[in-house]
This record gives C-alpha cells, structure tokens and sequence, in this order.
C-alpha cells in the first residue's frame, strides 16, 4: 500500500521510502526526506519566488540522473508554479517551492534544487551573483579557498560582500547579494572579475571552461549568472555517493582549510551546523547588505 502523509493540510504520496539513494553510507529515501523537512526554515528562503530546476537521481547516483526545468507529470494543483522567460517556449513554466508541502513533495522526487539569480517577479533581474570555483585535478577545495579569499577581497574593493558555501561536490560557491540589475549586466561584471584573476594569478586561475586549460588550476565559473543559467540552491544535497550538501561555511573555516575534507558536510551535519552558526547566508535577503554592481 502506498503511504500518504498530510503536511500542513496537504495530502502527499510518498513511494519507496526504504530505498537506498546514497549507497556509500546506506542513507534511504525516507532519510533523505526527513533531513529537507528538519532543514525546512533555512532552505526555503533560497527556493521561495524562485523558479525551480531538479536534477532528478531517483535510483541513486549510480542510475538515471536528468535535469528538468518543466513541472513533472503529476505535480499537485496546489504547487506553485510561474511563467518562465524561455525563447524555445513562450509558455513555458516552473514548479515554485513555496512553502513545507511542496518541499516534502519535491524530496519525493528525489532532487537536486537548483535555482537562477533572479526572483519571478523580476525575470532576468538578478539580486545576487554567484562565482563557482571549480578546481581541476589536482587542486582542490583548499585552492579554491584561497581564490575565494582572494575574489572576497577584489568584491569588497567595489563595495561588495561575499558569502561563502561548498558545492556539495569538489568546490565552493561565493554569493554576493546585488541590488536588482539585469542579469547580462551582472554577467558582465562577474566574467571581469573572473578575467583579473587570472591575469593576477595566471598559475592558480583559469576563467575560461576548456578542460585542457584546468588542469591543476581553479576554474572561476562566471556563466552561471547568465539568465537561463542556474546554481545548486544552498542546503541541497548532491547526487553523490555520500548524501553530501551544498552547505554555507564561514570566512574562517575558508581561511583554515588544509585539507578537503574539512570542508565536505553530509546532511547529518546540517542540523548541528544550523544550531551552531545560525543561517549563515541570512545576510543575502538583507536589501542593507545588497550593492551596486559596476
């Protein structure tokens, strides 16, 4: 018999719930359920107004991964969904993640969140920007620490603020909250930067996405401020092996970092983090903390 739960006075269809998705540590779908309903008051301000996209891994990371944009057969009424700015499809639309129901029905699915720079109401109107470090083997997340550092500092230059959260994979994600600006000014602004890096640290960074050039280097991933572009949503878990989280870190733990897995987090160290630092990326919803893009 299939379960159905009522979250907040809507009935949900649960399936599977004893199925393993993250094989190296045995964690199940149902585990994997729970961890975004605990995580619910820090993942949602990143999803609410926000059109998502789901990287779908229902059989683990090991099976079928595909990326949707488009509401998947089945989605309730009663989920949010908005018209989405898409040449191939004028009418176009995307599930929204408004409120607890609709996150426990789209953990169902099993999902990635991933999610643009800009809020439905202001398509292609960014209010953050986002660098993602990538490193190419071998470097590491500990280099991609110290170009985090050094992006913090030329942001701060400008009068901007950076933020700081792993990618749930190999590198780091820096969130900078802008005042409002179009999304191709905002682009242009981050591929600038990504191109100062370079040029000051030639050795260390690469701005352009052309495997060849990456090797050993940080690749600083500036496309993704592009309008149609999306970045994993902050407290997602990736489709990995282990049930690893795109989590905000500190300053201080960049700073600190030696080794890779000082800064690889699992879901079960969410919660913990959450009662020890508070919502690191609070500040992004901040309009205060916001600045002009050059």
């Amino acid at each position: 018999m299939t379960p159905i739960t009522e979250v907040a006075g809507r009935r949900i269809t649960l399936s599977n719930l004893g199925k393993v998705i993250h094989p190296a540590t045995g964690t199940t779908k149902g585990e994997l359920m729970h961890y975004y309903a605990t995580v619910e008051a820090a993942i949602l301000p990143h999803l609410r107004d926000r059109p998502v996209s789901f990287l779908r891994y229902p059989d683990g990371p090991g099976g079928q991964l595909f990326f949707t944009k488009n509401p998947p057969p089945g989605t309730p009424a009663w989920v949010a969904t908005t018209p989405v700015p898409r040449t191939e499809d004028p009418r176009a639309r995307q599930v929204m993640v408004q409120d607890l129901p609709s996150l426990v029905w789209a953990s169902n699915l099993v999902v990635e969140f991933h999610t643009p720079q800009w809020t439905a109401s202001s398509p292609a109107v960014a209010d953050r920007l986002v660098l993602d470090l990538d490193p190419g083997p071998p470097a590491t997340v500990v280099d991609c620490c110290r170009i985090a550092l050094h992006l913090r500092e030329r942001l701060a230059a400008d009068g901007l603020t950076a933020f700081a959260k792993t990618s749930g994979a190999k590198g780091l994600h820096l969130l900078v909250p802008v005042v409002p600006t179009p999304s191709g000014q905002v682009s242009a602004y981050a591929k600038r930067l990504a191109v100062e890096a370079e040029a000051e640290l030639p050795r260390l960074v690469t701005h352009r996405m052309t495997k060849a050039l990456r090797a050993g280097k940080v690749f600083v991933d500036h496309s993704q401020n592009a309008a149609a572009k999306t970045t994993a949503t902050p407290y997602t878990l990736r489709a990995r092996e282990r049930p690893t989280v795109s989590a905000p870190v500190t300053w201080e733990e960049v700073e600190a970092c030696a080794d890779p897995a000082d800064l690889a987090f699992v879901m079960d160290d969410i919660a913990p983090r959450l009662e020890r630092y508070g919502e690191l990326l609070g500040p992004l919803f901040d309009a205060g903390r916001a600045g002009d893009v050059p």
